[in-house]
C-alpha cells in the first residue's frame, strides 16, 4: 500500500514521522521533517504503521544530499539526508519530550530546564574511531564493514566520510590486507576497531578474534603495509556463555595503546577500554558537568561509571580527592596508569560495580555518573541520597533511561537545575545530555 504523506517531525530513531489517512503514526525511513513523500507502507504494528519514502513529492527546505554514497544502505548514520541546524533542533526537541513524558515534568517546564544542543564543529569528519563486523562472502573471502541498514548483513565499503581523514578510508586497506592474508581460511577475525588522534597522530587497529592459532608476523607485516598505525593489537575474547569474555590483549606491532589528549590530559587507552568517539564535544561534556557542579578545591567527589577517567582527571585537578569507580579491568588498569604518569595523588581507583561501591564511600560534596544506556541501578539512587552531595552531574548516551532517572532523583530529594544536549554524532539520532542536579532544602 502506498500513500501521500506530509513528513512533521525526526523521531528518536532513524525514521521521520507522518500520518496516514486514518490517522495512525508512520514512521517513515527517509524522510525528512517538512517532506510531502509517497510512502509505501511496510508494517501494520497495531498502533502504528512503519513505511519507507520511495518518492519525494515536494521536498523539505531542510533536505540535503547525503555526503556519503552509502548513506541510504549504511545503518551507521541516518540523517545524512537532514540539514544540520534541523538535525540539533530535533535532538533537542527529543530530549525536552522525554523529560515531558518519561519525568512527566510537563511540556512548559521541560522547555524551561533543556538548553540548545551544542553543536559539533565538524559535521563530518569527527570520528575518532571506525568499527566494523566480519564475515566470508558466498567465495569465501573476508569481508569486513558496517551493517546494512536493519539487517545483520555486511557493507562492504570502501570509505566513512564520518571519520578522521587519516582513517576515512581503512575501511578498503584493511579488507584488502586481510583477504589477501587469510585466503579461504577463517582467521577468526570478528570485529576490525580503527583509532585515530587529530592530536596525537596516534593510529591503532585492533582485530578482535577468539583465542587460539593465529599468523601473528603475517598479519603485523601486511597490515602495516597498509595502514601507517603506530599500534596493531588482537583483543582475544571467549564466545561462551551469554557474554564474550575478555581473554588478553596481544601486541603485534608498535606501541600496543592509542593516545589520545582532552581537557589538556593525555590517556593511553588500550583497545579493549571505552572512549568517547567525538573527542572536540568530549571536552564539552567535562566543560558543562564541571561548570555545573561548581566545586571547592577541598571538595570530595565520586566518578561513578568513570572509564580510563576523562572526567575523573580534570575534577582531580578540581578538589581534594576523587573517588573512581569503573568495573570493567582493561579501564580501571588504563586509568591507573594515566593517573600515575599525570602525577595526581588524589585519585582512589576503585575497580569494581558503582551500585555496591557508592554505599561505602561515606558522604560526598560531588558525583558525577556517566553510566551506560541501561541508565541507574534502581537501588543507586538511594546510595546517592545517602552519600548527600549538594550537587550531581549526570552524563548520558540515552534520554529515555535517563528521563526515568530523573524522576527517580527527583522523588530521593535531588532538583534537575538544567539539562544541556551534545551532539557528539552528528548525521545520527544520538545524542547525549549533561544534566545538573542540586539538593532539595
Amino acid at each position: 500500500m502506498h500513500e501521500e504523506i506530509t513528513i512533521e517531525r525526526l523521531a528518536y530513531g532513524d525514521a521521520a514521522i507522518g500520518r496516514a489517512s486514518n490517522g495512525k503514526t508512520v514512521f517513515v525511513d527517509g524522510g525528512c521533517p517538512g517532506d510531502v513523500a509517497m510512502v509505501e507502507m511496510t508494517a501494520d504494528k497495531g498502533n502504528y504503521l512503519e513505511g519507507r519514502a520511495v518518492d519525494i513529492v515536494t521536498p523539505s527546505p531542510s533536505r540535503v544530499t547525503p555526503v556519503c554514497p552509502y548513506a541510504a544502505e549504511c545503518g551507521g548514520c541516518g540523517w545524512q539526508h537532514v540539514a544540520y541546524e534541523r538535525q540539533l533542533e530535533a535532538k533537542r526537541e527529543n530530549v525536552v519530550s522525554q523529560l515531558a513524558r518519561t519525568a512527566g515534568f510537563g511540556e512548559e517546564r521541560a522547555q524551561e530546564l533543556v538548553a540548545a544542543c551544542v553543536p559539533s564543529k565538524r559535521q563530518m569528519g569527527y570520528r575518532n574511531k571506525l568499527e566494523f563486523g566480519c564475515a566470508q562472502d558466498a567465495r569465501g573471502g573476508f569481508v569486513t564493514g558496517p551493517y546494512r541498514k536493519h539487517t545483520n548483513d555486511i557493507l562492504p565499503v570502501n570509505s566513512c566520510p564520518l571519520a578522521h581523514r587519516a582513517i576515512e578510508n581503512t575501511p578498503k586497506a584493511v579488507r584488502g590486507a586481510l583477504r589477501y592474508l587469510s585466503g579461504s581460511n577463517d582467521l577468526g577475525i570478528y570485529r576490525v576497531g580503527v583509532r585515530h588522534s587529530l592530536r596525537t597522530k596516534s593510529l591503532e587497529v585492533a582485530l578482535w578474534t577468539n583465542p587460539g592459532a593465529f599468523p601473528r608476523a603475517a598479519v603485523a607485516k601486511t597490515l602495516s603495509q597498509a595502514v601507517k598505525a603506530t599500534s596493531i593489537v588482537r583483543v582475544m575474547t571467549d564466545d561462551r556463555g551469554k557474554a564474550r569474555k575478555l581473554k588478553g590483549v596481544e601486541v603485534l606491532a608498535g606501541k600496543g595503546f592509542w593516545t589520545e589528549s582532552v581537557c589538556g590530559e593525555d590517556f593511553k587507552v588500550s583497545a579493549p577500554s571505552f572512549f568517547q568517539v567525538n573527542t572536540a564535544q568530549a571536552e564539552h561534556l567535562v566543560q558543562i558537568a564541571l561548570e555545573g557542579l561548581e566545586l571547592d578545591d577541598d571538595a570530595v567527589v565520586a566518578d561513578l561509571y568513570c572509564g580510563v577517567g576523562t572526567f575523573t582527571l580534570p575534577l582531580a585537578r578540581a578538589c581534594d580527592l576523587v573517588f573512581a569507580v569503573e568495573s570493567y579491568g582493561s579501564s580501571v588498569r588504563d586509568l591507573r596508569r594515566v593517573s600515575e604518569e599525570a602525577g595526581l595523588d588524589n585519585i582512589e581507583v576503585i575497580g569494581g560495580d558503582a551500585a555496591r561501591e557508592l554505599p561505602e564511600l561515606g558522604e560526598l560534596d560531588a558525583l558525577v555518573v556517566d553510566p551506560p544506556r541501561a541508565g541507574l541501578a534502581a537501588e543507586i539512587i538511594g546510595s546517592i541520597a545517602e552519600a548527600n552531595p549538594r550537587r550531581v552531574a549526570y552524563v548520558s548516551c540515552n534520554p529515555s533511561t535517563w528521563a526515568r532517572d530523573v524522576a527517580r532523583l527527583e522523588e530521593a530529594g535531588y532538583g534537575l537545575l538544567r539539562a544541556t544536549p551534545v551532539d557528539m554524532f552528528p548525521q545520527t539520532y544520538h545524542t547525549e545530555v549533561v544534566s545538573i542536579f542540586e539538593r532539595k532544602a
